[in-house]
């Protein structure tokens, strides 16, 4: 006959090898987010199927992990702009980003601005201003 403190702590030893299951999943992304990763190749390595993965991990850090990844696209693309040296679309590239266009809406939502912008706003640079005739000047 099994004690009641028996399954409560068979319970709780699985729980916390989910845990480290589900860490390993996200410390993979967080050192391979500038790679393309997906959802099923994760779960494989994780010997879980895609949908109770992303049950899991989103219950254990508030995210599915799609959205968790781009998160990290986004944090590393923010310091890559921050820098000034790359544009848009090579930023994009590094961290991983599927397209361009999907990158600049996912970044626009997350940080509030384009990516165009928040490299202009960190860098300093000078946007031209369009006059009355439409010539470009730059302010002085």
């Amino acid at each position: 006959m099994c004690q009641p403190s028996w399954g409560r702590a068979r319970a709780e030893a699985q729980r916390l090898s989910d845990l480290a299951r589900l860490r390993r999943v996200r410390d993979r992304m967080d050192r391979e987010c500038g790679r393309p990763l997906d959802i099923e190749a994760l779960a494989r390595a994780a010997n879980l199927p895609a949908a109770p993965l992303g049950r899991q991990f989103r219950l254990a850090y508030g995210l599915a992990p799609h959205a968790y990844l781009m998160t990290r696209r986004v944090e590393r693309a923010t310091e890559l702009l921050r820098r000034g040296d790359l544009s848009v679309t090579e930023v994009c590239s590094a961290v991983g980003g599927p397209s361009p266009a999907t990158f600049r809406t996912c970044f626009a939502e997350q940080v509030g601005v384009s990516p165009d912008v928040y490299r202009q706003r960190a860098t300093g640079e000078a946007r031209p201003i369009s006059d009355r005739s439409g010539m470009e000047k730059h302010p002085s």
